[in-house]
């Protein structure tokens, strides 16, 4: 089997195990079942470490359906093969070459040499920057809400942010809340961005770090460009958020805390789906340039969704380069491949298509508006969990629109996309080339 096929196949029997749990009356705190449509739901966007959710997690799911929810959010934001191999690795069982291909497209990495190495690496670091952070995090919950319920708390929100899924149990004060509680708390939010960040960036950019440390210039390429990218995108949001809604959505908060929920804005829009405002008051630029950065996500081989950084960049790099009329696409002192360019491209235009589909979809089934359903179908292609509110209101037909764009997203459009194509040969013969005006 085709590793690509092996791997959507793994996601989707892990959703529906999911979703079977999820419908036991023991995983509802009413001792009734959520049915099968809510389950799918929940487990999809727990596996594909989305956010988006029908009930609120903390006042609809027991302790037993939020552990269930927590073991997706870990299995799906890592990739089930890298548990697998992680496992086989600790009961000494070799990795054959076979293995290892399905490690590597996996983690979605270039190359096959030193895959076991790196595995190993992701889930060390993973759970040690987790631990860190659900530590943190405790300083915080401990005294408000106990010390077992505390811990608790710390440890599923921080494995929640470093997997980029969104999912909170901040419905212990309010349903659909998130962390709107904590918009001038400096600790929880700068933990959980952190959390977001490091998650997001990818484990091939930390293994370059930890390797090079400080070390900028020694960095590959990819990490060059997934570090200056991600850089440039939060200070750019932290800027467009406080302009647009210093004013309006936050006119009401001392000037530091504009800031930092502007801030947290910017990380958190791009893959991880919390939020410390209220995401339906937002301005429709505000919403707008959130669709903007939910569509661009976060970085290859990472937790993250959406068509990446370094697509984004190489996009831009590509437009500057033919502007400037120049024979390659260079940077970093490097040039770039075509094949990389023609990637990027195919991409985005998968990535839209399926986005324009599900609106489509979505809109026959109900009288959305457009800017609510645009927004819930980016946040959910791009695996991000922001909502405006419309996801309690979504009918069966709609729901399995948006499990559908979630499992997409999650595989990544362009693995989706080779799920249904046949492989083939190349030809021994090119076809004559001919030029074709464009623009």
């Amino acid at each position: 089997m085709y590793p690509i096929r092996l791997i959507a196949m793994g996601f989707a029997l892990i959703i529906l195990i999911g979703s079977f749990l999820l419908m036991l009356p023991l995983a509802s705190k009413s001792g009734f079942s959520i049915g099968f449509t809510n389950a799918l739901f929940t487990s999809a966007s727990a596996t594909c470490v989305t956010g988006l959710v029908v009930v609120d997690t903390f006042q609809q799911w027991s302790l037993f359906g939020q552990i269930v929810i927590l073991c997706l959010i870990q299995i799906g934001g890592l990739g089930f093969i890298t548990f697998g191999t992680y496992m086989l690795v600790l009961f000494r069982q070799k990795i054959g070459l076979r293995g290892r291909e399905y490690v590597k497209e996996s983690l979605n990495i270039l190359q096959l040499s030193g895959v076991v190495k790196l595995v190993i690496h992701i889930i060390n670091w993973t759970f040690v920057v987790e631990i860190i952070g659900a530590a943190l995090l405790s300083i915080r919950f401990i005294p408000q809400l106990g010390l077992f319920k505390g811990i608790y708390f710390s440890i599923f929100h921080s494995v929640s942010a470093f997997c980029n899924a969104g999912f909170d149990l901040m419905g212990i004060h309010s349903a659909f809340s998130s962390f709107c509680t904590y918009s001038n708390d400096w600790l929880v939010n700068f933990v959980l961005s952190s959390l977001i960040i490091i998650g997001g960036i990818g484990f091939v950019v930390i293994d370059d770090i930890v390797k090079y440390k400080f070390h900028f210039k020694r960095y590959v390429l990819h990490t060059k460009l997934v570090l200056t990218t991600t850089f440039i995108l939060i200070i750019l949001g932290t800027i467009v958020y406080f302009l647009l809604e210093k004013d309006k959505l936050f006119s009401d908060m001392p000037l530091s805390e504009k800031w930092l929920s502007s801030y947290f804005s910017s990380v958190t829009t791009r893959t991880a789906g919390f939020n410390t405002s209220d995401t339906s008051a937002l301005s429709s630029p505000s919403k707008l340039f959130t669709m903007i950065l939910m569509f661009i996500g976060g970085s290859p081989a990472s937790c993250a969704g959406g068509i990446k950084t370094t697509t984004i960049a190489i996009i831009f790099i590509t437009l500057y380069s033919h502007l400037k009329n120049a024979d390659e696409v260079n940077v970093f002192g490097r040039s770039l491949y075509e094949s990389a360019i023609h990637k990027a491209a195919v991409v985005v235009t998968i990535n839209l298509l399926l986005s324009i589909l599900g609106v489509m979809l979505i809109m026959i089934f109900q009288n959305f508006s457009l800017e609510d359903t645009l927004f819930e179908v980016f946040s959910a292609i791009e695996t991000v969990g922001m909502s405006t509110g419309i996801t309690g209101d979504l009918s069966v037909p709609s729901k399995i629109v948006l499990v559908f764009l979630m499992y997409s997203g999650r595989l990544g459009s362009l693995t989706f996309a080779f799920i249904f194509a046949r492989s083939s040969l190349k030809p021994p013969i090119r076809q004559p080339k001919e030029k074709l005006i464009i623009g």
